[in-house]
């Protein structure tokens, strides 16, 4: 039985590649898209049985792109493909219903399987993905209304953090050392009563800092 794909990414070698790995396959490229925008028309035209959503794309983004689809066509599965293990980036397709998440370093193998189970609508999110995300979302200051007294230096390191950067990187960006870097990331921690930065990541999510 043939499964109906559509691919949104804006390099063409990336769509390529993909249609070259899944020849052979159960899986039909049937639509291409090459922004948010075109992947939202095309996915409301076509019914596709599977989404594969690149994140960083021009105008509307992969994750954008993703909570229009999933507001217009619910059980429609929607795995992330992207470049950026970026704890924000995993939080938020979390939040936003995506089924997976894979990076694009993943094997031909690895890539089938990931499309097999999410077409099958089955999750393709890995245990230790899975642990850190829902982890974070059960610990009690993840709600709304409890108020963490973070300073703004605190504030700036986390939504710096949260979008993926490094210590040395958030140092060079704020123009703090690496030491100081590392020490607000662990009052950050200890804070809002996290353990890891994806969780952090998570955490600031959900109270709109990024």
């Amino acid at each position: 039985m043939s499964i109906n794909i559509l691919i949104a990414d804006d390099h063409q070698v990336v769509r390529t590649g993909l249609k070259s790995m899944l020849a052979g396959t159960e899986f039909n490229v049937i639509a291409e898209a090459i922004d948010g925008d075109e992947a939202v028309k095309l996915a409301a035209k076509h019914k596709p049985d599977l989404v594969v959503l690149d994140i960083r794309m021009p105008g509307t983004d992969g994750l954008a792109a993703l909570s229009r689809i999933k507001m217009a066509q619910a059980n429609t599965p929607v795995l992330m493909l992207s470049t950026y293990d970026n704890p924000t980036y995993v939080a938020k397709a979390v939040a936003l219903g995506a089924s997976g998440y894979i990076l694009k370093g993943a094997s031909r193998d690895e890539l089938i399987a990931s499309f097999r189970k999410v077409a099958a609508g089955e999750d393709a999110w890995t245990r230790d993905e899975l642990r850190r995300v829902t982890g974070a979302l059960a610990t009690p200051r993840m709600s709304a209304d409890v108020e963490v007294p973070l300073t703004q230096r605190e504030s700036e390191v986390l939504r710096q953090l949260a979008h993926g950067l490094t210590n040395k990187e958030i140092g060079l960006a704020l123009g703090i050392s690496y030491e100081t870097v590392k020490e607000h990331v662990q009052h950050i921690l200890r804070k809002i009563g996290v353990t890891d930065r994806t969780q952090a990541a998570v955490w600031a999510v959900r109270k709109g800092l990024v």
